[in-house]
């Protein structure tokens, strides 16, 4: 299975909780970060006390476990506008980084591993919620 990881989940498998590690174990036949989920990570990191800690930790991963990482592109712009107006026709909000995050799994046609119930709403891409 094509995994596009949310923030939460990238946590979680740092923090090494085992449903988490379990999943992406069983699951994770390609791994993907949304290019802003490193944004979000970084943001995180550099208001923490161990930014070059977990920056390192990070990189590791990607590296470890060959991680792609899905770039903003024109592409993924697009796929972003159509979201973007489907959640606006129904009246559906969702936070807007989560709206690049969905397009970003569109782009990579992998399933979005995440513990955010609101994706629910975006019908274009398939979720594994995880709680």
């Amino acid at each position: 299975m094509k995994l596009v990881l949310d923030t939460n989940i990238y946590s979680d498998y740092a923090e090494g909780l085992p449903e988490t590690v379990n999943f992406m174990a069983i699951h994770g036949e390609q791994i993907y970060l949304p290019f802003v989920v490193l944004g979000e990570l970084n943001f995180g990191f550099m208001k923490g006390s161990r930014q070059q800690f977990n920056e390192k930790k990070l990189y590791e991963f990607i590296n470890r476990l060959r991680v792609e990482i899905i770039n903003v592109d024109a592409d993924v712009a697009r796929k972003y506008a159509v979201i973007f107006l489907s959640l606006q026709r129904k009246g559906a909000k969702i936070p807007i980084n989560d709206v690049w995050i969905a397009a970003s799994c569109m782009k990579a046609g992998g399933t979005l591993l995440t513990r955010d119930k609101h994706f629910e709403v975006v019908e274009q891409i398939e979720t594994v919620m995880l709680i």
